[in-house]
């Protein structure tokens, strides 16, 4: 009863596996879903590709699993002891160490020219229509469109007493980022402070902001909707509540929201120049002690 019971829960969880595997459902919204085992919809050309590769590779490993199991039963059954009781006293087979050398390169092979074709595609920046430059803080993020009339805010975290019907709890901020749909827009990434990571995995895009540098992405966002990321940098005790919502419009409405933003937004500076400020003075006090210190000895 026990083994009939145990097989039972293993067939239950194997066909749900194997439901969720076979589903073509994708998770629209531009966030994830409760019990979501698959990927969001892919709302830009790079992840596409990159759900593309994904369905390679799974193709790549089912076919591995399923070689070495019936590989396995196959011995098994085939030189147990009880069918087999005067084993084999062979120990080199010149043409099986060759194919088991050969067949894995070329699994290797299959997987690089794709992976590597697709990591210069999301790297290089294609004919871009607009910049933002995305700086990271402890724990909000700071938006700039030096193409825009120099328009710059900062967007936090919407806490949960304030969140209004319908905002999604840890991923709503006061002031998302709007950009205009079907346009190439080219993203740079820096930080004030520590290493962040501004990822949206319904865009595919998920880059580090590090101190004193400059990284360089892209995206196009091929439709209209709201889309969600989180930093994906330890980067402090608040390192999850620093929610990334990005706000695809049409070009039209984008040019609006422009007009609108540079009367909000324009020549405003950003808390995190003062911040930076504030926790510089510190420690260049302790840096010169140090050095006095040093010198006495």
């Amino acid at each position: 009863m026990f083994k009939n019971s145990i097989n039972s829960l293993f067939l239950i969880a194997l066909s749900g596996f194997c439901s969720s595997i076979i589903s073509e459902r994708a998770f629209a919204g531009g966030r994830s879903e409760p019990w979501q085992m698959w990927f969001q919809d892919a709302a830009s050309p790079v992840m596409e590709k990159i759900i593309e590769f994904h369905n390679l590779i799974f193709v790549v490993e089912i076919s591995i699993v399923v070689f070495v199991l019936c590989l396995m039963g196959y011995i098994i059954l085939r030189f147990n002891a009880k069918a087999n009781p005067e084993p084999s006293k062979t120990t080199h087979h010149t043409l099986l160490e060759v194919v088991w050398t050969a067949v894995p390169l070329l699994v290797l092979v299959v997987v690089a020219l794709p992976s590597m074709k697709l990591l210069y595609y999301a790297d290089k920046v294609v004919e871009s229509e607009m910049t933002i430059k995305v700086t990271g803080n402890q724990w909000y993020w700071t938006y700039a469109y030096p193409d825009h009339g120099e328009i710059q805010f900062d967007s936090y975290m919407i806490e949960d007493k304030d969140l209004k019907e319908g905002q999604p709890r840890s991923l709503s901020v006061d002031n998302p980022v709007v950009l205009p749909s079907r346009t190439n827009i080219r993203l740079l990434f820096t930080s004030a402070d520590v290493i962040h990571n501004w990822a949206v995995p319904s865009l595919g895009l998920k880059l580090d902001t590090v101190p004193g540098r400059i990284n360089e992405s892209w995206v196009h966002i091929n439709k209209e909707g709201d889309y969600y990321g989180m930093c994906s940098e330890l980067c402090g005790v608040r390192h999850g509540f620093m929610p990334v919502h990005i706000k695809a419009v049409p070009k039209k409405e984008f040019s609006a929201w422009v007009e609108k933003a540079k009367a909000q937004f324009s020549n405003i500076s950003s808390g995190s120049e003062t911040k930076v400020a504030n926790l510089e003075k510190p420690f260049d006090k302790a840096a010169t002690g140090i050095l006095k210190d040093r010198k006495r000895k």
